[in-house]
């Protein structure tokens, strides 16, 4: 079977993170939603995304194929009922179609005409970019579970201070020495050859991915998951970091998600609650406007290739667009656009040449290629967020 994951109606509700990738690729617990589904239909998968991101990202159709709603978890519920799917056959969660069966030879899908099949068990779905961190301890859970059954973790190193050690998994080439790990609160998963500094100290739920490094007396939180290629330091609290991201230095960052690139500063701070402990706004693409959120917590919200100087203070609830350059002292407005460079004391448009440029040493860096088709990607968002500049 021949099975395609697609954006759905969450994809500007996502943004900026869907900006630079489908929704199947955004990280939550310890996999992205594509790995997860991959894992757990034993198939590997393609996508229908927006054009822009096509060629990246590519769909490839088959005589028999199901397309299944990435906004979605998958759990072993799920899973058997989409592998069941017969032509003409749709899977609904409530209003919200999961999965259906398509043939080559449609032309077009009719889901009214469709055999619904209603889904009435417990499933995860990501409809708003802080479902990210707020449903992260249940995706770590499900990911850690999913990845460990039936294997043995590499011993960890007698010289670490350990509470639960049945919920901790080392892969191989895991470094960690003189550290305090509790997974009484949740499971604790490290990735192949990454490494945690002596001194740190981690409450789980957490995950550190593939390559990645905790630095000398980091003081994490869980929820919290670290993707591959990443440098993480200071004090960290239910946040994730989708991958090749740094936030080495002293600072504190909670209820926040960096996309893939960022940098942050030596000591920057993001606020995660109000003074007065009220609920939170958060921009919103779609409305052009700040939508409540109904949480009381909520910090930095950062979109792929976007950096910050030492010392930056971000208010509570920031959104910060794609490639975007932020320094100075005070607090910078709350929602920061893509390509933007400054503080709180103006901005001006980050220049696409000078923006490419620093995506490609830091991609490099790392022994990745900033493509033409990297390019490519960020020279459209350049213009399709062009609206919210100012010059």
């Amino acid at each position: 079977m021949n099975y395609i994951l697609f954006d759905g109606p969450v994809r500007n509700a996502l943004l900026p993170f869907t900006y630079t990738r489908p929704v199947a690729d955004i990280r939550i617990g310890i996999l992205t939603v594509r790995e997860k589904w991959e894992k757990y239909l034993g198939y590997t998968t393609t996508t229908i995304t927006e054009e822009y991101l096509a060629d990246k990202y590519p769909m490839v159709e088959m005589e028999h194929n199901i397309l299944i709603n990435a906004s979605f978890l998958p759990n072993e519920d799920i899973t058997e009922l989409i592998k069941g799917l017969e032509p003409e056959q749709a899977i609904f969660y409530g209003e919200e179609v999961v999965a259906f069966f398509t043939t080559e030879a449609q032309e077009e899908v009719d889901l009214s005409a469709y055999e619904a099949i209603e889904y009435e068990g417990e499933i995860i779905q990501i409809q708003n970019t802080w479902d990210l961190f707020s449903k992260n301890g249940e995706a770590i859970e499900a990911d850690f579970d999913l990845i460990t059954s039936g294997r043995t973790s590499l011993p960890l190193p007698s010289s670490n201070n350990v509470i639960s050690p049945e919920n901790i998994f080392l892969e191989e080439g895991v470094s960690i020495e003189f550290c305090t790990l509790n997974a009484s609160t949740g499971p604790i998963y490290l990735g192949k050859n990454s490494f945690v500094m002596e001194g740190s100290i981690i409450r789980g739920g957490f995950a550190l991915g593939e390559s990645s490094v905790v630095k000398m007396g980091a003081r994490i939180y869980g929820p919290t998951t670290i993707g591959p290629g990443c440098k993480i330091g200071g004090e960290v609290t239910n946040s994730i970091l989708f991958g090749n991201s740094n936030k080495g230095h002293e600072g504190y960052l909670g209820n926040s998600v960096l996309g893939e690139w960022c940098n942050i500063g030596a000591d920057t701070n993001s606020s995660n609650l109000k003074n007065d402990y009220s609920h939170i706004r958060l921009w919103d693409y779609e409305t052009e406007s700040f939508a409540k959120t109904g949480l009381q917590f909520c910090g930095l919200l950062m979109g792929d290739h976007s950096k910050c100087g030492i010392n930056t203070m971000f208010n509570t609830g920031t959104v910060v667009g794609v490639s975007a350059n932020i320094f100075g002292s005070g607090y910078p407005r709350n929602f920061i656009p893509s390509f933007s460079w400054g503080g709180a004391a103006g901005f001006v448009t980050y220049k696409p040449e000078k923006a490419y440029q620093t995506a490609e040493a830091m991609m490099q860096r790392r022994g990745y290629e900033f493509t033409a088709g990297e390019k490519a990607i960020l020279n459209h968002i350049f213009e399709i967020t062009k609206k919210w500049r100012k010059d």
